[in-house]
């Protein structure tokens, strides 16, 4: 029996929940792996080798591999873990969220700066009716 979920209605937004939560939970632990230095270095020397340690899936370690943090997303992984990867990239978080929006760092700064993205689309598409 699958769970009425109104709010997997935002367009544009996967919803981290239970279900997302099951899914990403060996792509997160892998990202939790990288806080250690020996783990970090292991990814940095032979990536693809240290992501085959995990039971991922291969869209998730491809995505990981492809640095597409919003296809992470989509496959269960969360913001915070994700994060991992970046600074393991020596990338800020800013640099990370700026580049899965498609725009510069600067330009995600300005828009932040500015009080964010509007939130025009931004609602469930059952509440434009």
């Amino acid at each position: 029996m699958s769970l009425d979920k109104p709010y997997m209605d935002v367009p544009g937004t996967t919803i981290f929940d239970a279900d997302k939560s099951r899914e990403g939970y060996h792509l997160n632990q892998f990202c939790m792996s990288l806080m250690k230095a020996e783990n970090r270095a292991r990814f940095k020397a032979n990536e693809r080798a240290y992501l085959d340690e995990w039971p991922m899936s291969e869209e998730q370690k491809q995505a990981v591999l492809n640095r597409d943090l919003n296809r992470c997303i989509e496959l269960g992984g969360n913001i915070y873990f994700l994060a991992k990867i970046g600074a393991t990239d020596g990338k800020s978080f800013q640099q990370m969220a700026g580049s899965m929006t498609g725009m510069t760092e600067e330009a995600y700064r300005e828009m932040m700066v500015k009080g964010g993205r509007p939130v025009e689309g931004n609602r469930y598409t059952e509440e434009k009716k």
